[in-house]
Parts: structure tokens; C-alpha cells; sequence
């Protein structure tokens, strides 16, 4: 999930923003839209102020609000799109069961556009259809596709995402030395089984972000160091 608590922006990065507060909408018919907001959409209409000297409506939901605004001249906007591009711009929701919102769409005799992208084996579907003034919205399931920031640390902040993991250092290969061409004897301690001799080898759990691993050569068992 994206992040939205405050984060203090990198040095000569964007605004110190906080979070999507609302989005606002003109509109023909201010009680077609809101009954397409409230019915469709499922947002609450909230108290707008007073103070406004023009006519709109405040709606909620998701996390976000929606602005209507009442076109003064209705007939000077740009003529209404039918044809659903989802290439144009919208507004995105996020869904749990996309068959839920066809279903609903299709009570609601709502027409739309049906895509699909794959990424590396993921799936995203994604629904497009306008509100009664031809802005368009997308449903989608576009939280299946995991969040990589092009900026690793500073997006990996921005984001709250975890760090990028270290890089491990995989351990040199143990090397022997050639033995000298004329041991010197030395005294030989008192015969010991196998067993005793070579100690069995420990493994290390291995902790987030970091390498733990064990060395094996001519008999040696050690753990290695970064």
C-alpha cells in the first residue's frame, strides 16, 4: 500500500504535500452528477460551506472527496464524449471483486470498456465507463502490480516502502597452502574418533538483508566475514 503520511521531501525534490484530498468535477446537471456519485460510485454527500457564492456539492468516500460544480452556462462546455478512450484522462479506483462492479454496472445499465494488462505474469483488469458528463472513471485491480520506484532510496521513502536489500558479498573460496617439502615432525596427541575430531557444522539463521553462510574446505568450518 502507498504511504500517506507526510514524508519530508529529498533535497530539491517536490512540493511537502500530504495526500489526494479531492478532485473536482463541472457539471451540466449538478442532481444528475450527484445522483451518479451517490448511486453509482457509493460516495456520501458532506456539508459544503456556505460561503459559496455558487452553486456545487461536496461529496466522500475511499479516502478522497469529490467537488461537483454547477456549469454556469451548461450549453457553452465542451460536447459530451461517447465514445470511452482509456487513453483520456479519468480518475482510478481500486477494487476487491472486479465481477461485483460488472455485475452493478450492468444493473445500472452503465456502459463500459473492458481491458486488461499482464506485467511479468501479473494481471491487472480494468473497467472505463463516464459520468453523465463524459468524464470518465476506471475501476481496476491495479494493487496486483507491486510499486517500484525508479529513485530506490528516495522513492523507497517517499513511497514507505522498505530499503532496497544490501548486496551480498558471497565469501572468497578458502585456499590451502602447499605444504612445506619437509615436515618437520611434530608429536602426535592421542588417537580421537572421527566424530570428536571434526566438530558437526553450525548453521546460522540468517537475518533480513544480510548473508549468512559457512565455508567448507579441507575440513575447515567457519562462518564467513562481511
Amino acid at each position: 500500500m502507498v504511504n500517506t503520511k507526510r514524508v519530508e521531501p529529498v533535497q530539491g525534490g517536490g512540493l511537502p504535500l500530504a495526500a489526494l484530498n479531492h478532485i473536482s468535477v463541472l457539471c451540466r446537471s449538478l442532481e444528475s452528477s450527484v445522483h451518479f456519485y451517490r448511486n453509482v460510485l457509493g460516495f456520501i454527500p458532506i456539508r459544503r460551506p456556505g460561503s459559496f457564492d455558487f452553486d456545487g456539492a461536496w461529496l466522500f468516500n475511499y479516502g478522497i472527496g469529490i467537488h461537483l460544480l454547477q456549469a454556469e452556462d451548461p450549453e457553452s462546455m465542451p460536447p459530451k464524449k461517447t465514445q470511452i478512450d482509456p487513453k483520456d484522462n479519468h480518475i482510478s479506483f481500486q477494487c476487491e471483486s472486479m465481477e461485483a462492479v460488472q455485475r452493478r454496472l450492468k444493473e445500472l445499465g452503465v456502459r463500459y470498456v473492458q481491458r486488461r494488462v499482464e506485467e511479468g505474469g501479473i494481471f491487472v483488469d480494468q473497467l472505463f465507463f463516464h459520468d453523465p458528463d463524459g468524464f470518465m472513471v476506471e475501476v481496476c485491480t491495479c494493487d496486483n502490480l507491486p510499486i517500484v520506484p525508479l529513485v530506490p532510496v528516495e522513492g523507497s521513502a517517499i513511497l514507505g516502502l522498505p530499503p532496497p536489500a544490501p548486496a551480498c558479498k558471497r565469501p572468497a573460496a578458502a585456499t590451502l597452502r602447499p605444504a612445506p617439502p619437509h615436515p618437520v615432525p611434530v608429536a602426535v596427541p592421542a588417537p580421537v574418533s572421527a566424530a570428536a575430531a571434526v566438530p558437526p557444522a553450525q548453521c546460522v539463521p540468517a537475518k533480513a538483508g544480510s548473508c549468512v553462510g559457512e565455508v567448507k574446505a579441507a575440513g575447515i568450518v567457519g562462518t564467513p566475514a562481511f
